[in-house]
C-alpha cells in the first residue's frame, strides 16, 4: 500500500532517471507478458482449439466457437478495469500492478492444463471459458498501471508520448513471442502439436511472470500518486467518481480505439483462418509473416509516440485512423493474389497503420483524466473498447467471410471502424507537452483548462 512516508523525498536527477528507466522497463515487461498470454490464445484458437474443444463442429463453426471463448476474455476486461482501477487510484499503481501480473500470468499457465473434449466433454470448454474470464480481468487492470507508472515518473512533459509508447511496444513484442513459441513447438512436437505441443508455450509463461515480478518489486510508487496521498486527495470511490464527472470522456476514449483494436485482431488472429481456408497458405508462412510484422512494430510503435510529441498527440492519431480506413482494401487485394510472397508483404504491412495509432494512444487516453481518477478513467476507456472492438472483431470477420466469401466485406467493416474512431477522436482534448500532474480539467473535453507547455 502507498503511504505518505517518503512522499516528500527528494531524489537526485540520476536517481529519478534510474527510477524512470526501471518504471518504463517494468511497464513494458508487464505488457509483454500480458500480450504474450492473451495473444497466445489468439494464435492457438484457430489452429487447435476449434478441433480440440469442438470436434463435432465443422471448421468455420468450430473457429467461431473458439473465438467466442476468446471474446469472453474481452468482456471481462472492463470488469478488471473497474476493480483494479479502483485500487490503483486508492492504494497505488505499484501494488495493483503486481496483483494484475500474477492474476494474468497464473491464468495463462492454467490454460495449458485444461483437458480437451475427448477427456471431459464440454466441461473442457467451460473450464477454458472461466480461465479466460479471470485472465481478462487481470489484463483489464494491467494496461492502466503499466502506462501510468511510466508516464508519472516522466520528468518533463515533452517526451510523454515516447515514454508511454514503450509499454505499448510490449503488445507487438508479446505477439512476437507468442508466434515464436507456436512456431517452435509446432516444429518440435510435429504431429503431436494437437495433443501436447500447444500446451508448452502456456506453461513457459510462468518464467516471464517471475521476471516481471522481480522487476516490479524493485520500483517505487510514482511521485504523482505519492503527492495525491500526501495532500489527502485520494478519492474514496474513484470509479464512481470518474463515471459521474467524465462519462463522455470514457465513451470517447473507448470508441477512439475502434480503428486500432478491431483491425489488429483481424490482422493478428483472423488472418490464420482466412489464410489457410481462402488462400490455402501454409500456417508457418503466416506465423513467420506475423513475426516479421511485430519486429517492424518494435520500431514503428515508439516512433509514432515520438512523432506525437512533435506534431501533437491527436493529429498523429488521426493520421493513423485515416490510414487504417483505406488500408483494409489494399490488404485484401494483396492477400487475394494468393501469391506467398505478396501474402507475406500484406501481413507485414498490416501492423503499420495500427502502430500509428497505438504508439501515441496511451498518452492520448491517460491525459484525458486527472491524476486522482486517472487509473480508473483511462482503464475503463481503454478496455471498454474490448467489448465493441477487439472481442467481436474476429467473430465479425469470420461471420462476414462465411456469409459473403469475400475479404472485401471485412475491409468495409474496417472502414466503418475507422469512421467511428475518427468521430470519437476529434472531440478529445490534446494535452501534448502540457502539465497533467494537477487537477486542472473535468467533465467534457470543452471544459479543459489549458496550461503552458514546458519551456
Amino acid at each position: 500500500m502507498a503511504t505518505t512516508s517518503g512522499a516528500s523525498e527528494r531524489l537526485s536527477d540520476s536517481e529519478h532517471s534510474a527510477q524512470l528507466r526501471r518504471a518504463v522497463v517494468a511497464g513494458t515487461v508487464g505488457t509483454i507478458i500480458e500480450a504474450y498470454d492473451f495473444l497466445l490464445y489468439v494464435q492457438v484458437a484457430p489452429l487447435v482449439f476449434a478441433s480440440l474443444y469442438f470436434p463435432s463442429s465443422d471448421r468455420l463453426v468450430g473457429t467461431l466457437q473458439a473465438f467466442g471463448i476468446y471474446a469472453v476474455g474481452f468482456v471481462s476486461r472492463p470488469v478488471g478495469a473497474a476493480l483494479f482501477g479502483h485500487y490503483g487510484d486508492r492504494i497505488g499503481r505499484k501494488v495493483t500492478l503486481i496483483t494484475t501480473l500474477l492474476l494474468t500470468g497464473l491464468s495463462t499457465f492454467a490454460v495449458g492444463f485444461v483437458p480437451g473434449y475427448a477427456s471431459i466433454g464440454i466441461w473442457g470448454a467451460v473450464i477454458l471459458t472461466v480461465v479466460r474470464f479471470i485472465q481478462g480481468m487481470g489484463i483489464g487492470g494491467e494496461w492502466g498501471g503499466a502506462t501510468l507508472i511510466a508516464m508519472e515518473w516522466a520528468k518533463t512533459n515533452s517526451h510523454r508520448g515516447f515514454i508511454t509508447s514503450w509499454p505499448q511496444w510490449g503488445g507487438p513484442a508479446g505477439l512476437f513471442l507468442a508466434n515464436l513459441m507456436v512456431l517452435l513447438f509446432s516444429w518440435i512436437s510435429g504431429d503431436q502439436f494437437l495433443s501436447w505441443g500447444w500446451r508448452v508455450p502456456f506453461w513457459l509463461s510462468i518464467i516471464m511472470v517471475g521476471i516481471g515480478l522481480y522487476i516490479r518489486l524493485g520500483i517505487l510508487e510514482t511521485p504523482i500518486f505519492r503527492k495525491i496521498v500526501e495532500e489527502q486527495r485520494v478519492e474514496r470511490t474513484p470509479v464512481l467518481e470518474v463515471l459521474r464527472q467524465q462519462p463522455g470522456m470514457i465513451v470517447l476514449t473507448a470508441l477512439c480505439r475502434m480503428a486500432e483494436q478491431g483491425p489488429f485482431y483481424i490482422f493478428a488472429a483472423f488472418i490464420f483462418t482466412y489464410g489457410t481456408t481462402a488462400l490455402h497458405a501454409s500456417r508457418n508462412l503466416l506465423l513467420a509473416a506475423v513475426m516479421v510484422a511485430t519486429a517492424i512494430s518494435a520500431i514503428t510503435t515508439p516512433l509514432a509516440g515520438h512523432v506525437s510529441d512533435r506534431i501533437g498527440r491527436k493529429k498523429m492519431y488521426l493520421i493513423g485512423v485515416v490510414t487504417m480506413g483505406i488500408f483494409g482494401y489494399i490488404y485484401f487485394a494483396l492477400l487475394n493474389t494468393a501469391i506467398p510472397a505478396v501474402i507475406f508483404i500484406a501481413v507485414i504491412l498490416s501492423f503499420v497503420p495500427h502502430d500509428m495509432q497505438y504508439g501515441p494512444q496511451a498518452a492520448l487516453i491517460a491525459e484525458c483524466f486527472p491524476p486522482r481518477l486517472r487509473y480508473s478513467g483511462s482503464s475503463l476507456g481503454f478496455h471498454l473498447a474490448s467489448v465493441v472492438a477487439g472481442g467481436p472483431a474476429p467473430l465479425i470477420a469470420t461471420a462476414l467471410y462465411a456469409a459473403t466469401g469475400s475479404g472485401y466485406a471485412i475491409a468495409i467493416y474496417i472502414t466503418i471502424c475507422a469512421i467511428v474512431a475518427g468521430l470519437a477522436t476529434l472531440p478529445l482534448p490534446d494535452y501534448t507537452n502540457r502539465d497533467v500532474s494537477e487537477e486542472i480539467y473535468y467533465g467534457a473535453p470543452s471544459d479543459a483548462v489549458e496550461t503552458l507547455p514546458d519551456g
